[in-house]
């Protein structure tokens, strides 16, 4: 059994008071969650929908589960009634459906936009130019249900540190840049989830708010 709760107080020590940190438990056993979540921690990430079902009711309520991992369309109305934050918003067409769901019964729900920052085309995201062509649609402001927080990317899996600052200061520009010229008046707009196990504090250095980190609590991958 790896040691999670002290491999948890061993990242909050690391990781500033301002960083929030998800715990990434895909593929990890509802025990495994529990140890996590004894030891103080309350976000969790998941990837799969229906993993995250399999699992959420033999854990306690007042988790906040995130969801990181691509979503299909037609998955989503299984997760917003209890969802604290869908990470991963990559395409507009998703907003819209999250909207329409979240609106079905009377919630809002707490995005990220996914933007695509890696040198990898398996990586899913908007691009910047995508973006700006739907913030500025009138329709885009109609979404009522739905609060844009902010902005999540994921770094090119690459042990080259130089390129993985580069994507993470880019994805810290587009947020900047929403920020000015789309969000300025947004209290909420303030998150940037970057930064995994592998380049965290590489990802705190360069402004990260949210570190998404598993195999450093959980141990490795089985």
């Amino acid at each position: 059994m790896p040691h999670i709760a002290s491999n948890i107080n061993i990242l909050k020590l690391q990781i500033p008071a301002s960083v929030k940190l998800v715990a990434v438990s895909k593929t990890k056993p509802v025990g495994d969650i529990e140890i996590a979540y004894s030891s103080g921690q309350r976000i969790f990430g998941e990837n799969r929908v229906q993993e995250l079902l399999n699992k959420k009711d033999f854990l306690p309520a007042d988790i906040e589960w995130h969801l990181i991992g691509h979503l299909q369309t037609n998955k989503v109305k299984y997760i917003v009634p209890f969802i604290s934050m869908i990470q991963s918003v990559d395409s507009y067409k998703l907003l819209v459906t999250i909207n329409s769901e979240a609106l079905k019964i009377e919630k809002v729900v707490s995005c990220l936009l996914q933007i695509h920052i890696a040198d990898e085309e398996t990586k899913f995201g908007f691009s910047m130019n995508e973006l700006r062509d739907n913030l500025k649609s009138y329709d885009f402001l109609n979404l009522k249900n739905v609060t844009i927080c902010g902005v999540m990317g994921m770094a090119t899996f690459t042990s080259d540190t130089d390129q993985v600052k580069k994507e993470f200061g880019y994805l810290k520009d587009c947020f900047r840049l929403l920020k000015e010229q789309y969000f300025h008046s947004s209290g909420y707009f303030k998150e940037i989830s970057m930064g995994m196990s592998g380049d965290y504090k590489l990802a705190i250095e360069e402004g990260s708010t949210m570190v998404r980190i598993g195999s450093l609590i959980f141990g490795e991958r089985q």
